[in-house]
């Protein structure tokens, strides 16, 4: 129970990782927030976690989203104790294209920088107002993508690189600033997720696509939204309570060296 009493925020927890995130929060004792833009997805999670879990409407590029779910949230529990920006788009699914340095689609970028970037912003500075007073964590989740470059998907790399290097200005300004609030990021990569589904493809194709993507990780096989989870938790927890501005890379080794260059 290692979040016992915690009030919890999770974004884009309706799947992927950030569902992990909410039931395993759920389980160690927090009353979770799950939040999303696919309100059937979400409601369905929250209905099935049942007392201490709630679903929220949001949208994290819209500031109007975030001043109604920090009203709510000051209203209802009084405070946040833990903010998982986990709500992210690679552009693939959100848009026709093209993603390529040469010839990227100007509304993609924006689109994929509006949801990454400015929604991780967005959530940090409304966390900061309910968490200044009691202290928190806020756990941003980033990517290998915002260490590493992408040639195919240049708006979603450097939407995870905003993500990286803003985290270290939160952590800071918290700490000049004497609030006891932890920022940090989460860097997951090869993490079987629905946002890999676009990229995998079908039948013989997609089982090809997986076993050339595995070949270029050490650790030999794709991790779980639960492995990502994990690690948020670690963060989420008093645990690591003189840990703040670090990047936590949970990969499977890849960026230890094997192999960092993606193919295209």
């Amino acid at each position: 129970m290692r979040l016992t009493n915690k009030i919890a925020l999770v974004t884009g927890s309706a799947r992927g990782i950030g569902q992990a995130t909410a039931e395993l929060f759920h389980k160690e004792g927090a009353t979770v927030l799950i939040s999303d833009i696919l309100d059937n997805e979400g409601r369905k999670v929250a209905e099935q976690l049942g007392e201490k879990a709630e679903y929220l409407h949001l949208d994290v590029g819209n500031e109007d989203h975030w001043i109604s779910a920090t009203e709510h949230i000051a209203k209802r529990y009084g405070r946040l104790d833990v903010l998982v920006n986990n709500a992210g788009i690679t552009g693939f699914l959100e848009s026709s294209g093209p993603w390529d340095a040469e010839n990227v689609d100007l509304k993609s970028w924006e689109e994929v920088h509006r949801v990454n970037a400015t929604g991780v912003m967005l959530g940090c500075k409304y966390a900061i107002r309910l968490m200044k007073e009691m202290g928190g964590s806020i756990v941003n989740v980033s990517s290998r993508s915002g260490v590493v470059g992408i040639p195919g998907a240049v708006a979603y790399a450097s939407s995870k690189a905003a993500v990286r290097n803003h985290t270290k200005s939160v952590a800071l300004y918290c700490a000049e600033n004497g609030f006891k609030i932890r920022c940090n990021s989460v860097h997951p990569a090869a993490i079987m997720t629905p946002m890999w589904e676009a990229m995998l493809g079908e039948g013989e194709e997609r089982q090809s696509m997986i076993e050339e993507v595995e070949f270029g990780i050490p650790m030999g096989h794709f991790g779980e939204p639960l492995d990502v989870a994990f690690g948020i938790l670690y963060l989420a927890s008093e645990e690591s309570k003189y840990v703040t501005g670090i990047e936590l890379t949970i990969d499977g080794g890849i960026l230890a060296g094997s192999e960092a260059k993606p193919r295209k």
